[in-house]
């Protein structure tokens, strides 16, 4: 069968049992988990994410969940996820008539990382009691692939996930501010991506569906000062395309205005499918994302108050001391990370999200 000639019922087989190869454990018709690298580093080496050093999340008890894993309106050249730019567009750009219902969403999310992590009982190495926390999770990154806010009952699955005392990390590329501006239920903490600096860029390197995508993701950059729950901003830094004079000048002025509680400075990572489009010199090191963060952090007034080595990230905020944490991890914003030589050496291989 070409793929070209596929209608959507066999697109979505096909990009399902891609995802399954992946390690993607599909949910529902339009959802999935995925077991993050972070969960296993924490359990079997006691080494925690960049969110446990930022906000206190615990790695080890974190959902990385996804309520449409197939369905963006970006196509970023970046993006390391499987992406269906050889099929029809159309195909991933309306999302599926048939809608899950949020509270069975969260139940199979929950019961599915149980299931991911379930035979880390019988590593030697593996503390009983963090296992028996790991199986009772107390995060979810709403994130793992795809656009959220495209997931018509996106509050609701929000307001579920609270009331099993979760906390919710919501990223979205920001395409759609009438979402998030009429949220009954806010996230614990919103993350807005960003890696393009003006419309033309946005163009370039984004891909979108539409240009006036660009615009929707600026309306959502100026509605963030009224979310109550901390807000992110993250870039994401990629040499050939933004690591530039031009890109900081821009970002100032749209950070100006969002005004988000932080601000994360990260590498782009020459991972999955991006190594077809990208080069492995557009990934920049943690010195250069540090030198790069502390230019952007002196030109719109905040401080660079702490960073992760091993994924590349640098964290900026008006705040001088960690004053938003989620969990007790055993880890701060003040710690050296340990950085083992092989993954120093690639962690280029890594999925850190």
């Amino acid at each position: 069968m070409q793929i070209e000639s596929m209608g959507q019922k066999d697109s979505i087989s096909y990009a399902f049992n891609v995802l399954r190869k992946q390690k993607y454990h599909i949910i529902g018709s339009h959802s999935a988990v995925k077991k993050c690298y972070w969960v296993h580093k924490a359990l079997t080496e006691r080494l925690f994410c960049y969110k446990a050093k930022f906000y206190g999340i615990e790695s080890h008890r974190c959902i990385q969940f996804s309520p449409s894993i197939l369905w963006c309106w970006n196509y970023c050249l970046h993006c390391w996820r499987y992406r269906s730019e050889d099929q029809d567009r159309n195909v991933w750009n309306r999302f599926p008539e048939n809608i899950d219902d949020p509270r069975t969403l969260v139940e199979m999310a929950i019961n599915e990382h149980r299931r991911t992590i379930s035979g880390y009982r019988k590593y030697p190495n593996v503390d009983l009691a963090m296992y028996k926390e790991a199986m009772d999770p107390r995060h979810v990154a709403i994130s793992l692939t795809g656009e959220p806010t495209l997931y018509p009952r996106l509050d609701e699955l929000i307001e579920e996930f609270h009331r099993r005392s979760i906390t919710t990390f919501l990223v979205t590329r920001g395409i759609r501010p009438d979402i998030l501006s009429n949220l009954r239920i806010e996230p614990t903490q919103l993350y807005v991506s960003i890696e393009a600096f003006d419309e033309d860029s946005y163009k370039y390197f984004n891909n979108p569906i539409s240009f006036m995508l660009w615009k929707r993701t600026l309306e959502t950059l100026e509605i963030l000062p009224s979310f109550t729950s901390p807000t992110v901003v993250r870039i994401t830094l990629i040499k050939s395309f933004n690591m530039n004079l031009e890109a900081i000048e821009k970002w100032a002025k749209i950070l100006s205005k969002a005004q988000p509680t932080f601000i994360e400075v990260k590498a782009y990572m020459h991972i999955g499918v991006s190594i077809t489009r990208l080069k492995r010199s557009d990934m920049p090191s943690h010195d250069e994302v540090r030198k790069y963060a502390e230019i952007l952090a002196e030109r719109i007034g905040y401080g660079a108050v702490s960073e992760s080595r091993p994924s590349r990230v640098v964290l900026l905020s008006r705040f001088n001391k960690p004053v938003i944490r989620y969990g007790n991890p055993p880890i701060n914003w003040y710690d050296i990370e340990k950085v083992d030589e092989y993954q120093d050496k690639y962690n280029y291989l890594y999925e850190v999200i």
